[in-house]
């Protein structure tokens, strides 16, 4: 059994890469489109760092669900690639590699949206049942569809 996941979702977004790679790089934002932020009413949210881009942290603490962690972007190549650095403390410790490839298709955005980790204790349980990508993969495509709308709806 490899000791390593991946997680990857593709979708094409009517917008330009510009305009995508900024609800990317600035946390603020992902409050819109990410899969997560409506498991918990009562999440609390902070942001320290750069505003957005490399340096910029997002902290999140919740109820069981939302659990509790911490991002970094580590990387910002506008507009093709942010790289964020993904621990969580809550409801289990994890260490993931995540980042978002931005390539232009047409008049719009081909978004690949990629985390890799290592397998754990939980992880390897949770594996028992189903993999990582059953696991994520659903949340991943959710989060790209909200990308999709708020993207496409945000002004030029």
């Amino acid at each position: 059994m490899a000791d390593t996941y991946t997680v990857s979702r593709t979708l094409v977004v009517d917008a330009p890469p510009e305009r995508v790679h900024a609800q990317l790089a600035d946390f603020h934002r992902w409050a819109a489109w990410s899969p997560w932020e409506d498991v918990d009413p009562a999440l609390e949210r902070s942001y320290e760092g750069a505003g957005s881009g490399v340096g910029a942290v997002y902290r999140w603490s919740g109820n069981r669900r939302a659990g509790r962690g911490r991002m970094e972007i580590t990387e910002s190549r506008p507009p093709a690639l942010v790289r964020v650095d993904l621990t969580f403390e809550k409801p289990f410790k994890a260490h993931n590699d995540t980042w978002f490839e931005v390539v232009p298709e047409g008049a719009g955005s081909r978004v690949t949206w990629t985390m890799t980790g290592r397998l754990t204790v939980v992880t390897r349980l949770m594996g028992l049942f189903s993999s990582m990508d059953k696991f994520l993969g659903p949340d991943f495509e959710k989060g790209l569809q909200r990308l999709k709308t708020v993207s496409e709806s945000a002004a030029a």
